[in-house]
């Protein structure tokens, strides 16, 4: 009985394609519904927005189960997420540098729950961002969640 359990869970697993650790996504669409699980007759939790980012924890069928900013956990359909990364800044107001420096001068300062399109990670706690109006530059990793 016991093999035949493992057994089971292996192939579960295996078939709910799960995420890589702190892999991340975001809306695309212009909003999208968070079920309490991977269907449509679920029930309804809340609506994000689009540009949300959202940890994606399991993929299952058309769904992935995912993490919001809160912590808390939900499903959302597949096709109401984007291959575009997005963050979303944390501190009340964030600053955004022409450098990954903390000397490099201001370009422009984001106020909380702004989104934040995520170019790329320098690695060294710096992220290159670009606003939805086309500015860009450099924002500090720990002001921010969805990266």
């Amino acid at each position: 009985m016991r093999k035949l359990f493992q057994a089971c869970l292996f192939v579960l697993l295996a078939g709910a394609g799960t995420a890589s650790a702190l892999d991340y996504g975001a809306v695309a669409s212009s909003s999208a519904i968070l079920y309490d699980s991977p269907s449509t007759q679920g029930k309804k939790l809340y609506v994000v927005s689009r540009y949300t980012p959202l940890e994606l924890v399991v993929r299952l069928s058309g769904w992935v189960k995912v993490r919001n900013q809160d912590g808390s956990l939900a499903w959302v359909q597949q096709s109401d997420l984007g291959s575009q990364r997005y963050v979303v800044v944390t501190d009340a107001l964030a600053q955004v540098r022409q450098r990954p420096t903390h000397d490099a001068p201001v370009v422009f300062q984001v106020r909380r729950q702004v989104a934040l399109e995520l170019q790329r990670d320098t690695g060294a706690g710096w992220l290159a961002v670009r606003a939805l109006n086309g500015a860009s530059g450099y924002v500090r990793a720990n002001a921010v969640w969805g990266d």
